[in-house]
């Protein structure tokens, strides 16, 4: 028996230098917490096409304990404050809060791709129809090792709806 079941469309999103000013080393505090705004328009136009939006982060500063989950917790409060107030939901924010230096590798680390296929399975994503936007070249590693091309972009870069779409024509 085949699956008729339509698939889902995502953009799958790095944070730190995508969605929120980088600083070049961990956000531990929320007043550091700076949401890139300019970049809800071309992700709300996505989402009105349909399109999920996935935030896929490292956070490993958790297992360095330079911060918690309750604090990441309310820094993902704020970013999809930000993002419903212009139309737009960001669907599932995944993040990994290991780190190398405390419990050794784990599966989800970027440039491992466990977070995005851990979203692939969960949302029912055709990884052909989605894309992966990052700042790093870990993120387009991840991105790829998933099935899902990669975009990279500079730190705090405008997202261009554009290229976006020329990508995922390609």
């Amino acid at each position: 028996m085949s699956n008729t079941a339509a698939k889902n469309k995502a953009i799958f999103l790095d944070r730190d230098g995508v969605l929120n000013h980088e600083i070049y080393d961990y956000i531990t505090r929320l007043e550091d917490f700076e949401v890139l705004e300019y970049q809800i328009p071309p992700l709300k136009k996505l989402h009105d096409e349909g399109f999920l939006l996935i935030v896929i982060t490292n956070q490993g500063g958790i297992a360095l304990q330079r911060y918690t989950e309750e604090t990441l917790a309310e820094m993902h409060r704020i970013l999809n404050g930000k993002f419903k107030a212009q139309g737009a939901e960001i669907t599932h924010a995944y993040y990994c809060p290991h780190h190398p230096t405390v419990g050794g590798e784990c599966a989800c680390r970027k440039p491992k791709s466990g977070m995005i296929l851990e979203a692939i399975a969960t949302y029912n994503i055709d990884p052909a129809l989605s894309v992966m936007i990052g700042d790093k070249p870990r993120d387009v590693d991840a991105a790829n090792g998933a099935g899902v091309k990669g975009i990279l972009i500079e730190p705090d870069e405008q997202i261009s709806y554009d290229n976006i779409k020329k990508v995922l024509s390609n």
